[in-house]
């Protein structure tokens, strides 16, 4: 007769936090805005100035030749995937509790598609007026793409950072699915993290496309690790979340240096793994109210610029290096500085023009469908 598995401990009652009252606004954490938006950049100064492919033609040589000294600096940006990844497990708890399964699906679907949707439609017009740097794809294939479904389909893809979108779309999955449908809890959630942490570390031992499909054991850590730092924010300090962190935080680092470093990368691996802690441990500071003097104002519109930024500034960045330093002649730095300030200007604009007030439209409309 298999034994009955020991109940998971209660969160400590006395730093429960009393749900906000209906209709009443949740204190927003300005310094994760900071956070999300130094993510962002940092993968924005891997795109321009850390890796080779299609930036180098828009150089016209390889960016660690335009940029000797910033691009043994930028070749780690790419870690500011792993960055987005813990704030997002820590924004989705927080963001899900109290909430219908339905609310969570049109919060998502209104917080994703309107500003992706635009950025579909500028990159595929700069793939028409400058194809070196962009290929245009077929209509048949950006009507996929819009669905946001395009890379299990086998579809070129219009954004070259949509594969994160993926693997967030599939954490958005599991989480409604197992946590949010039957009420988010703090059992549920140690539940969920436990079991997926279990899961991909057990799908690493045997592989399978499935197993890489569902568990995804190379971004589950991330994820998890910024799941259980909401309920130390949420509950306070306990010995189960944090070791939920620090077990993800482990898992972490290897699967980052696992996937980001080999001899004669140029990567070390030691400096990838100093990143992934650093990352952990910005969110932890946030959980843990170390951060409640970062209240500047302007942090909620770097947190409002980083989603459109992100999805604009590969492809348009190269479309504007190659314009301002191949045939305008403007040298690398002010051509660098000028493409990131034009990127952030975008972004502000579709924030203002195609987010703000799209958004909640799209939202209503599903709400009444």
């Amino acid at each position: 007769m298999p034994l009955a598995s020991p109940p998971l401990p209660s969160p400590p009652a006395r730093i429960t936090a009393v749900p906000a009252p209906p209709g009443r606004p949740r204190p927003r954490l300005l310094a994760l805005d900071g956070l999300r938006l130094a993510a962002a950049l940092m993968v924005c100064l891997y795109h321009y100035a850390g890796r080779g492919g299609v930036v180098s033609a828009s150089w016209h040589q390889n960016p660690d030749h335009v940029f000797p000294t910033l691009s043994r600096a930028a070749v780690y940006g790419c870690l500011g995937v792993q960055f987005f990844f813990v704030i997002s497990g820590f924004v989705i708890c927080m963001s899900s509790w109290g909430r219908s399964l339905g609310d969570f699906f049109r919060s998502r679907v209104a917080r994703l598609y309107p500003a992706y949707w635009a950025a579909l439609a500028l990159i595929t017009g700069a793939s028409v007026a400058l194809p070196a740097v962009v290929h245009p794809v077929r209509l048949d294939e950006f009507l996929v793409n819009l669905t946001m479904l395009q890379q299990p389909l086998g579809v070129p893809r219009v954004l070259g950072v949509c594969w994160t979108l993926w693997v967030e779309v599939r954490f958005y999955a599991l989480f409604a699915l197992l946590v949010v449908l039957p009420g988010v809890t703090y059992r549920r959630v140690v539940l969920f993290c436990s079991v997926w942490t279990m899961a991909a570390v057990l799908s690493t031992a045997t592989g399978g496309a499935w197993a890489e499909l569902v568990v995804m054991p190379a971004y589950a850590p991330y994820f998890v690790g910024g799941l259980a730092l909401y309920l130390v924010h949420r509950f306070g300090h306990g010995l189960l979340p944090w070791g939920i962190v620090a077990l993800s935080w482990i898992l972490g680092m290897r699967t980052a240096t696992q996937g980001l470093w080999h001899p004669g990368s140029p990567r070390d691996p030691y400096v990838v793994m100093l990143l992934v802690t650093l990352a952990f441990a910005a969110v932890a500071a946030v959980a843990a109210g170390w951060t409640r003097w970062a209240a500047w104002p302007w942090l909620t519109t770097a947190g409002a610029l980083t989603y459109p930024f992100y999805l604009v500034h590969e492809h348009l960045g190269w479309f504007v290096i190659r314009v301002l330093h191949r045939a305008w002649g403007l040298p690398p730095w002010p051509t660098l500085a000028v493409t990131v300030l034009g990127m952030l200007g975008l972004a502000w604009l579709m924030h203002r023009f195609v987010e703000t007030p799209l958004g909640p439209r799209l939202k209503r409309a599903l709400k009444n469908a």
